[in-house]
């Protein structure tokens, strides 16, 4: 369903005499520009390969952490590469997981929209690949000896993930959740 632009909304409320207003947040289109920026044409050469097939909708080719290590009271960029296989009809998040390797440390959740928010999932065009990019860190007084991050797709309407549908060829824990890399701490 599309919505009327904002301005006419806010004028059918004076014109009503209503006095009340909310705002709602419009349903973007991603400009030709926002769109170019939150696609690559090709993939550059990647520090750690997936092949996840999400729901068949969407395949993690694979992503890349710089620096390859977490240094301890500092962070890391997570880039990730999603190639569109099918047109997907919700907008989902990309939720991100961290919890310790070893089980010490409370998970965090750096869950977000994909691409900045500049570019919905109901607006991937299937055959381009979306880039996207989020940056862990952690807590202070934290030090595990290394950091696994999970992640997956996350429609939060519904509570729903698309499932990994190739769970034998990747590493995932049998909820929908994707082991996308283990990260040392420190140094």
């Amino acid at each position: 369903m599309r919505l009327p632009p904002l301005n006419v909304l806010v004028a059918a409320s004076v014109l009503l005499g209503t006095s009340s207003a909310c705002i709602v947040e419009a349903p973007g289109g991603a400009s030709p520009e926002e769109r170019r920026a939150a696609t690559v044409t090709q993939v550059p050469p990647l520090s750690i390969r997936s092949g996840a097939n999400l729901g068949g909708k969407v395949e993690v080719v694979g992503a890349s952490v710089q620096p390859g290590r977490i240094p301890v009271g500092d962070q890391a960029r997570v880039t990730v590469f999603f190639k569109v296989l099918q047109p997907l009809e919700e907008d989902y998040l990309v939720f991100v997981h961290l919890e310790d390797a070893d089980g010490r440390m409370e998970r965090m959740n750096v869950d977000h929209k994909p691409a900045g928010g500049l570019y919905p999932t109901t607006q991937w065009k299937v055959g381009e690949t979306v880039k996207d990019e989020f940056v862990i860190a952690l807590p202070p007084g934290a030090s595990p000896r290394a950091i696994n991050v999970w992640m997956g797709l996350w429609e939060p309407r519904n509570d729903a993930r698309l499932p990994i549908t190739n769970p034998e060829a990747v590493r995932n824990d049998g909820r929908g959740r994707l082991l996308l890399a283990q990260v040392p701490v420190g140094g």
